[in-house]
């Protein structure tokens, strides 16, 4: 004869599974619950194994690693009205979990608002020169109001990149004609430091020359030995005065 199915020992064991799989949760390292017990929050748990009350207690599942976000391209008019498109990229993590479930419905959504009116407005009130040459401190200021924007969300905000700056077609070709025109002035500039420097070297050579004659005779020496080196078939040169006069005025005393 064959037994009957035990189907009371199912109806026990089957209400026991469910009650443990309800109960027990395994949070991570990087892991951290959040649990309302009848609507009321109490102490966060985690990480490791955790157990919970099966219909009385909820769990939301928080985690404290830093979250990469990339803020949407922005259509944005510089202080001195100039149409870019710029995106950015935001880093941020959860520093208090009961204020990032409890003060707003998603964090994620909120954060990524802040930043994306927080980079039209403060990339509005700057010229495009600073935007391409002085990135730093606008990262800097971003990531200061966004940060205290959060903060009352249990959100801390690291660190704020601007990514890309669109331009123009049209902006693109005069800020290339303008750095070319830098470049040519500098071009110029350096040329005539260069002359001025040469001109105070001949003027100062000038002066040594002209309070001490023998320099002149050394120097003239100087230029028959480059000229005699060079293969011509005849060379003229001349003879200056003040050498001749040395000889005119041994014949004299004579």
């Amino acid at each position: 004869m064959i037994s009957e199915f035990p189907w009371n020992i199912i109806i026990i064991i089957v209400p026991i599974i469910y009650f443990i799989s309800s109960a027990v949760r395994i949070l991570n390292e990087y892991e951290r619950g959040v649990i309302f017990r009848l609507g009321r929050v109490i102490p966060i748990k985690g990480p490791g194994i955790i157990l919970l009350w099966p219909i009385v207690d909820k769990i939301v599942k928080i985690s404290l690693r830093t979250v990469t976000m990339d803020v949407p391209s922005q259509d944005i008019i510089t202080k001195d009205n100039i149409s870019v498109k710029v995106n950015a990229v935001v880093y941020f993590k959860v520093v208090e979990p009961i204020k990032a479930v409890t003060e707003i419905e998603d964090y994620l959504f909120g954060t990524s608002q802040i930043a994306q009116t927080t980079l039209r407005s403060i990339l509005g009130q700057s010229h495009l020169d600073d935007l391409l040459s002085n990135r730093e401190n606008i990262n800097s200021e971003l990531q200061k109001i966004i940060d205290l924007q959060t903060e009352a969300w249990g959100i801390k905000v690291t660190a704020v990149e601007v990514k890309n700056v669109d331009i123009p077609v049209e902006m693109q070709r005069a800020l290339a004609r303008q750095a070319e025109a830098e470049r040519e002035r500098r071009a110029k500039i350096i040329h005539s430091e260069g002359e001025f420097q040469a001109a105070q070297k001949l003027a100062d050579a000038a002066k040594i020359i002209g309070t001490e004659p023998a320099a002149l005779q050394l120097r003239y020496l100087q230029t028959l030995t480059e000229i005699s080196t060079e293969n011509q078939t005849t060379v003229v040169f001349p003879i200056p005065i003040d050498m001749l006069k040395i000889f005119t005025d041994a014949i004299a005393k004579k």
